[in-house]
């Protein structure tokens, strides 16, 4: 392991928490397509306490032969094949993606990134099986740690779904808004930090 030199990276012994959340059309990584993902970087005030610093959203273009559950896309809202979603091919994301990542690290001198969501593993298992069908090799990622805010809501504050989890943190949260992986994104960045923050040496 690399000596933690910063204090960015002493916080949680070298890991980088970057937030993320996607937008699918199903619950099964190996078959239903990616169609949404934002990511929100974390800064360190001089305090010790993190804050969202940078937002990154992109729409993505499901991979030949995707399942696309109607029921998925309907809660969503999503139209997959809508042209002005500017939609991008899922390789040219996680290469755009895991190279804001890498300055990130290079820049808070972590050795590896952190995905925190609420229920992550979720995220983290598209993400996955995004990477494998576009053959990236280097993964900034921790391959199975995570940081579950939905976990972390419940001992902190007794909730477990983000709505109210956010709520009883006293932020805001529109819910016509929600299931945006943008909008679930932002609002999962505060609530990361504000648990952090109360739980700082």
């Amino acid at each position: 392991m690399q000596k933690i030199k910063t204090p960015y990276a002493r916080r949680f012994r070298g890991l980088m928490p970057v937030v993320i959340d996607v937008e699918t059309s199903g619950l099964n990584p190996a078959e239903n397509a990616l169609l949404e993902i934002a990511m929100v970087t974390l800064g360190l005030t001089e305090g010790g306490e993190f804050y969202p610093q940078e937002t990154t959203h992109f729409h993505i273009e499901p991979f030949e032969g995707a399942v696309l559950d109607p029921k998925a896309l309907e809660v969503t809202g999503i139209d997959p094949f809508q042209p002005l979603r500017f939609a991008v091919p899922e390789d040219q994301v996680m290469l755009r993606l895991f190279a804001e990542i890498n300055k990130k690290l290079a820049e808070t001198g972590c050795y590896r990134a952190v995905l925190v969501g609420h229920n992550a593993w979720f995220d983290l298992s598209f993400i996955l099986e995004a990477v494998k069908r576009s053959g990236i090799k280097e993964l900034p990622l921790h391959a199975f740690t995570t940081f579950d805010t939905a976990s972390l809501s419940a001992v902190a504050l007794g909730e477990t779904v983000l709505a109210r989890a956010v709520r009883r943190a006293r932020i805001s949260f529109d819910v016509k808004e929600a299931h945006s992986a943008l909008y679930d994104t932002e609002k999962t960045a505060e609530l990361f930090c504000y648990l952090v923050n109360r739980f700082k040496k």
